[in-house]
């Protein structure tokens, strides 16, 4: 009786799978001999002749059921391009949301259109190109079957969008020189696409529509053919850069500045790049949001510079956020977060078959007390199964008489067909780094964790060690000299009788339990209990938790200029509300409290962030947080404001404007930034920065900075 019902079980497995397969799921591409006009009209005679498929389900919020505005999409291509149209009819297209425009929008909002192709029909890798109806652009690159997400790639590509009394309809433009592919005469890849209906809180899918997956896990995609003698691009790219401004620093006199660099891109293979970069700038890049840090660890702050961000991916390793023994912002920015000159640089990128490599060697410029600096790093992966894998990682950083390394390993199982078509990841890494110049010259890592990232149950466990002498000095290390054991249980129902909630997100377990490695003393204990959270139809989200937390300080703990806390073991009880409205509104935001014990006294913190959208060319944001503690050592309140303003005049011409303060610093930073694109891969900045002092209750200048700087790309 058992073996008949594991039967069963199986064979609904298997029914959930195969449900999630709309037939047809394949289409056939068209190949055309004349140019079309990209233009969002999709009125050409070869998009009647194409194939079109409509066979869309949705996700979200009928899960299986049809999609309820017509949705068509039809692929042309011919010797350089291809080319994706998109039919999305609507009933009400005065119900059409479309509040961005500008190059790289955040597209949760918005009415859109999403396409993931893998090029290689791994089930692993894909290139994601999204559009709205105002024809803005987004673009990723999807690793691992989802697990990773580059949005800061930026292919070289191009749509055009118009809203009509029908609906919004797009039309795209890929040149095959964007994506990397074999050298097969007939071509099979893997594609897949979803369309977001925002004021029906609608996602509807091609294939794969499981609420259990995602658009970037390819291995649920669809089949795209008839691409037929596809030639390789043996592309050289040159992109030189031109720079002029001016800097004025108070009590120094201005002074004028001009550089020139840029980068070069040549495709060694089809799917293998190399890259030289030479006098490396940055001086567009927005500055960092700064932070007050009221923990006795370090902050990440992301990277921002497009070199690094574009090769991102190549060189994750699985030890996690917490350890990363490879953190592009080692190279080029110092300590204190100011610039150092990068003299030269070259990499190479790419996969081959099922082995990805990722090398880069960056040299800097010797700055301050600084001295010239090399930094190399080596990944290597290699495919095993459909969504397994392993790899190594080297990292070095060279000075004139001492180095600093890093070598590991890593592996990854993943599926997502277990019991039937549920997720599952289990992996491993392991690292050694060795310092010349201390007297404990390597240190360990490890990490091993589990995650089933389900749409009704989350699991997540994991356990990650770091020893007091592992030091990665090109990495990022978070605490040192602990280990960490960690587990999260979630649920996330439906109820079908409560008719305005989406989903119930009820988390009964959540902690984090930090030993010393040496000792096996506790240092911090970190849980949080959700006894009620949940989205609603309408898109709103809300959560209440409860937070019990310990930190066990060995030493004294300078938490403000004037207040320090006393070694001793602090255990504190904590309580927090959090609320976010739509996105797709014209104002919406996100706003928390959290409020209780701290330490011996007590803590009170506030966040609120707005967005108001007034049209699809204006947008305004605040962000403001604020701490309020009082212990037996003191009392203090620390502040930290942002705002900006957003302005695009089309998806090729947009400005912004950042400012931001905070209570530590005392420093208004100012950054007004306006980038026009003339063509795909070409780029033209003015950007001014500007600083003001506020001690002492009045704004002094400090800094200010005026640049223009062009990005021009050629094919050779």
């Amino acid at each position: 009786m058992k073996f008949k019902y594991f039967l069963l079980f199986i064979f609904l497995g298997i029914h959930i799978v195969s449900a999630q397969v709309s037939q047809p799921n394949q289409i056939t591409a068209l190949r055309i001999e004349s140019k079309i006009e990209i233009d969002g009209n999709l009125d050409e005679p070869q998009w009647n002749k194409a194939i079109k498929i409509s066979n869309f389900t949705q996700r979200e919020l009928e899960e299986g059921k049809p999609v309820t505005e017509d949705t068509r999409v039809a692929i042309l291509y011919d010797d350089r391009n291809l080319y994706i149209g998109v039919w999305c009819y609507d009933s009400n297209p005065d119900g059409i949301i479309a509040r961005k425009m500008k190059r790289d929008f955040r597209w949760g909002g918005d009415d859109n259109f999403e396409i993931i192709i893998d090029t290689y029909h791994n089930h692993r890798d894909g290139y994601l190109f999204v559009t709205n109806p105002n024809g803005s652009r987004a673009d990723a690159l999807i690793q691992d079957n989802g697990k990773y997400s580059n949005k800061s790639w930026d292919g070289v590509w191009d749509v055009r969008a118009r809203i009509t009394e029908e609906g919004w309809f797009a039309e795209f433009e890929i040149p095959f020189s964007t994506l990397k592919f074999s050298q097969k005469e007939e071509q099979v890849w893997g594609i897949n696409f979803e369309r977001n209906i925002r004021r029906k809180r609608e996602q509807v899918m091609w294939q794969g529509w499981s609420r259990d997956s995602e658009l970037e896990q390819v291995s649920r995609a669809g089949i795209l053919k008839g691409l037929r003698g596809l030639q390789s691009v043996d592309l050289l790219e040159v992109k030189p850069y031109l720079i002029g401004g001016w800097q004025n620093k108070v009590d120094a006199e201005g002074k004028t500045t001009f550089n020139a660099g840029g980068d070069i891109n040549y495709l060694i293979t089809p799917t293998v790049k190399l890259n030289i970069t030479l006098n490396t700038d940055f001086a567009q890049v927005e500055s960092d949001l700064t932070r007050i840090n009221l923990s006795r660890f370090s902050l990440y702050y992301p990277e921002k510079r497009e070199f690094f961000l574009e090769s991102k991916d190549y060189f994750d390793f699985g030890m996690g956020r917490r350890i990363q023994p490879f953190y592009s912002r080692r190279i080029g920015i110092s300590p204190d977060r100011h610039e150092i000159p990068i003299i030269a640089g070259a990499r190479i990128l790419g996969k081959q078959g099922k082995t990805t490599l990722g090398a880069m060697s960056i040299q800097t410029a010797a700055k301050d007390s600084i001295p010239t600096t090399n930094f190399s790093v080596l990944r290597w992966r290699q495919d095993v199964g459909d969504q397994s894998g392993i790899g190594l990682i080297g990292v070095a950083k060279l000075e004139h008489s001492r180095q600093n390394g890093v070598l590991g390993g890593d592996f990854i199982y993943s599926t997502d067909r277990l019991f039937g078509d549920k997720n599952l990841r289990l992996g491993g890494a392991y690292a050694l780094s060795y310092t010349s110049d201390i007297e404990n010259k390597t240190g360990e890592a490890q990490r091993i964790y589990l995650s089933m990232p389900n749409d009704f149950i989350e699991f997540d466990a994991a356990w990650e060690r770091s020893q007091k002498d592992f030091n990665p000095e090109v990495g990022f290390l978070r605490r040192e000299n602990y280990q960490l054991f960690y587990t999260e249980l979630q649920f996330n129902p439906r109820p079908k009788f409560l008719p305005f909630m989406r989903q119930l997100v009820v988390k009964p377990l959540d902690i984090n339990y930090y030993l010393n490695d040496q000792t096996g003393e506790l240092i911090s204990f970190e849980s949080e209990f959700r006894p009620l959270g949940f989205s609603t139809k309408s898109g709103e989200f809300f959560e209440f938790n409860i937070q019990r937390n310990a930190e066990n300080l060995t030493e004294p703990f300078p938490i403000h200029e004037d207040v320090t806390i006393p070694t001793g073991e602090y255990w504190f009880t904590r309580y927090e509300i959090q609320a976010h409205t739509f996105s797709g509104r014209p104002l919406f935001g996100f706003g928390e409290i959290n409020w209780g014990e701290f330490y011996k006294g007590r803590r009170t913190r506030l966040q609120l962030f707005l967005v108001y959208r007034m049209n699809k060319y204006v947008s305004f944001s605040v962000n403001a947080k604020q701490n309020d503690i009082d212990l037996p050592e003191g009392a203090f309140i620390t502040r930290e404001y942002s705002g900006r303003m957003e302005y695009a005049f089309n998806p090729n011409l947009f400005g912004s404007v950042f400012g931001q303060w905070n209570s530590e610093d005392r420093e208004v930073l100012f950054n007004f930034r306006l980038n026009w694109i003339p063509k795909p891969g070409a780029d033209l900045y003015f950007v001014v920065n500007q600083s003001f002092d506020t001690q002492g209750g009045y704004w002094r200048g400090t800094n200010t900075a005026v640049l223009s700087k062009l990005v021009w790309r050629f094919e050779i």
